[in-house]
C-alpha cells in the first residue's frame, strides 16, 4: 500500500521514517522523495495490514499522510490504446490484456509523470 506523506520545514530536520521503522518494526520502501529546505514529499510503500500504524504515527510526527489511491486518471474517451505511455513506464505500469485493451497497475506507480507528456491525446494524468 501506498502512502504519499506531505513533510513541513520544522519536521524535516528529523529522521521520521527511521524512527517509525524503529519504533514500530515495519519497513517502510521509500519509493520516491522531494525534500528542499521548506518542506518534502515522500511516496512511500507499506504492507496492507500496517497501514493505521503507519499512518498513525507518522501524523504524530507532524507528517501528512493521505492514502494513495488513483494516482493515475486515465481519460478513456481520450486514450487510443497507442502503448506511448507502456514504452516510457520505468514500473511497467501500463500493458495491454490479450485484447489489446490498455490496463492499469497503479499499485506500481510511483509518480513520476512520464507517462503524461508521452501521452499524445492527453488521456493520462498525475494526482498528487
Amino acid at each position: 500500500m501506498k502512502l504519499f506523506l506531505t513533510i513541513q520545514r520544522e519536521a524535516l530536520k528529523r529522521p521520521l521514517i527511521a524512527q517509525v521503522v524503529l519504533e514500530t518494526g515495519v519497513l517502510i520502501n521509500v519509493e520516491r522523495a522531494h525534500i528542499d529546505s521548506n518542506e518534502g514529499w515522500v511516496l512511500i510503500d507499506i504492507p496492507e495490514k500496517d497501514m493505521e500504524q503507519i499512518s498513525n504515527r507518522l501524523t504524530e510526527l507532524g507528517v501528512e499522510v493521505k492514502k494513495l489511491e488513483n494516482a493515475i486518471l486515465h481519460d478513456e474517451h481520450e486514450c487510443v490504446e497507442c502503448g506511448a505511455c507502456l514504452s516510457i513506464c520505468p514500473q511497467e505500469v501500463f500493458s495491454f490484456d490479450s485484447d489489446f485493451h490498455l490496463v492499469i497497475r497503479e499499485e506500481r506507480c510511483i509518480l513520476c509523470g512520464r507517462c503524461v507528456p508521452a501521452c499524445p491525446h492527453q488521456a493520462l494524468s498525475i494526482r498528487q
